[in-house]
């Protein structure tokens, strides 16, 4: 039962008064943060980038992030996408790395540091062990003349006029931007590498994707097949269909799969000028050599043919092409 004590969701907006100001900001921010990043897209330094991707890439250890408020947040999502395509990389917190956890860094890693200032004083902490440790850094950060862009080995610019927060405080379009930029850098490695959805499903086994691309047909089937024989009489036929999972029958003669029988099958059937219900038998309206795909195929390959060909049932072999399983397009 519901709680008769809950608000209705309208009326409770309703009473709240909005002017136009209100949805003129929210329209204003989405202008002012797109019109950015086409700005950056359109005028970012290449040669600063070209020398990040190649520290990346030459890199044996791991990207680590580091930032501090708003671009910590930022440079935990940009190094979970970092390690999630295929580029090894955690998070470090500048506070605690300045006590103690500067042992996660080895001489192998290579640092992005992010600063929208340049001049964050636990960033700035932190150069110094990185200098003698001997670590590259990449600077993110829109103070080009900052002490963090003095020290950088490749500078990606934070290139903006203004934060869309209505004080120009919040870091509102500076994170967004810097977002981009570790997506801008994860794709790139991507393209580089030949990252494939083949390597992306690895590191992702729990999701739908990763179902699909890593899922062999033979772990997905169902077995419960419907079979008659070519001389099974067509009233037969519709009665095991309709007593089956799946609603299709396979024709088998001595263990050989002669053809396939779908509701399709039936329809077109019944709608000839010849159709007669009592004489018509399953070899008269199968559909001989059906798609088929081995047992051990991908679900993901499986189900492109199943587009490729619209269908929405497959039926699976073994290495005797004999039919053992059926996958429906929804399984």
């Amino acid at each position: 039962m519901k709680n008769q004590q809950t608000m209705d969701v309208r009326s409770f907006y309703d009473e709240i008064p909005f002017d136009g100001n209100i949805i003129e900001s929210i329209q204003q921010t989405f202008k002012q943060q797109g019109d950015t990043l086409l700005s950056l897209s359109a005028e970012f330094n290449q040669t600063q980038y070209k020398l990040a991707l190649s520290l990346m890439i030459q890199c044996k250890g791991h990207i680590i992030v580091c930032g501090m408020g708003k671009s910590g947040h930022v440079g935990r999502k940009m190094s979970a996408t970092l390690a999630s395509t295929g580029t090894p990389s955690f998070f470090v917190h500048p506070a605690e790395a300045f006590h103690g956890d500067l042992g996660m860094i080895t001489r192998d890693d290579v640092i992005i540091l992010i600063s929208n200032s340049g001049e964050t004083d636990e960033i700035l902490k932190l150069i110094p062990s990185l200098k003698n440790f001997n670590n590259p850094i990449i600077a993110i950060t829109g103070g080009m003349y900052s002490t963090l862009a003095k020290n950088a080995d490749a500078i990606l610019e934070i290139r903006m006029h203004c934060e869309s927060c209505p004080n120009n405080l919040a870091p509102t379009t500076s994170t967004t931007l810097t977002m981009a930029i570790g997506d801008a850098l994860a794709s790139a490695l991507m393209y580089k590498r030949h990252f494939m959805p083949n390597d992306f499903a690895r590191f992702h086994p729990g999701g739908s994707l990763g179902r699909r691309l890593l899922t062999r047909l033979k772990d997905v089937m169902s077995e419960r097949l419907t079979k008659v024989h070519p001389t099974t009489t067509l009233k037969e036929v519709i009665v095991a269909m309709t007593q089956g999972q799946h609603g299709i029958a396979l024709v088998v003669q001595d263990n050989s799969l002669e053809g396939v029988i779908t509701d399709g099958d039936l329809r077109r059937a019944m709608s000839r000028t010849d159709f007669n219900l009592n004489t018509c038998k399953a070899i008269d309206i199968m559909t001989k050599n059906p798609i088929m795909a081995s047992q051990y195929s991908m679900l993901s390959d499986a189900e492109e043919l199943m587009r490729n060909h619209q269908i929405k049932q497959l039926l699976v072999i073994d290495d005797n092409n004999i039919a053992v399983g059926l996958v429906d397009f929804y399984s």
